[in-house]
């Protein structure tokens, strides 16, 4: 598997990050998939199946393109109060999520579906799915720093309107599980995967 590369179905800034933090320099190729009729038609499935079949879609919309190297599809989504929660997208979105966790405890869910390469000309190829769980604790932000946090733009495009690695990290109190997996990209289940596709984790640091 000489010059197998790892391909990210995904634009995020902090999954990238993450891997970089690992030694992988990997190749930037977002899945370009239609998120909200994938939930409508999964309206009334259990939310870990729910957030994986997005990251299952990310992958396989991807992979193709890419028949020799790795590609890596994730989700992630809070689940609170009995309910999933995505991107808030806006600011007023971002306030109103946050005046509802404050003080809770929510389980952050990333899925992770993970394709190896094709070997010796099969068409078919080894895949590996899992969803990590975190739980979260949440602080009780003073409104005043619930309009600024919201106003940084930064909780916008993150599942459950919060980061943990930036200025999210004021108000989160702790969690319990993977910070890598509420950050984005949970690295020791890419290594689970790997190890599962027959490929050594060290295989794809920057040499």
């Amino acid at each position: 598997m000489a010059g197998m590369r790892l391909v990210l179905a995904s634009g995020s800034a902090s999954r990238l990050m993450l891997l970089h933090n690992a030694g992988v320099e990997p190749i930037v190729h977002p899945a370009d998939v239609d998120e909200e009729t994938i939930l409508a038609r999964l309206e009334t499935a259990p939310p870990r199946e729910r957030v994986a079949a997005l990251a299952q879609a990310k992958c396989e919309t991807v992979a193709p393109v890419y028949p020799a190297d790795v590609t890596v599809g994730c989700d992630s989504m809070l689940l609170i109060d009995g309910q999933l929660t995505g991107k808030p997208h806006t600011q007023a979105e971002a306030i109103r999520r946050w005046e509802n966790q404050s003080g809770k405890v929510g389980t952050l869910l990333t899925a992770h579906y993970i394709t190896g390469p094709q070997c010796d000309g099969s068409p078919s190829r080894k895949t590996f799915a899992d969803v990590s769980e975190t739980r979260v604790y949440f602080a009780s932000p003073t409104r005043r720093d619930i309009e600024a946090y919201a106003a940084s733009g930064e909780p916008l495009p993150c599942a459950g309107a919060f980061t943990l690695e930036a200025l999210g990290s004021w108000f989160i109190d702790r969690i319990e599980g993977d910070p890598s997996g509420v950050i984005g990209l949970s690295i020791p289940t890419l290594r689970r995967a790997l190890y599962s596709l027959g490929i050594d984790a060290s295989s794809l640091w920057n040499r």
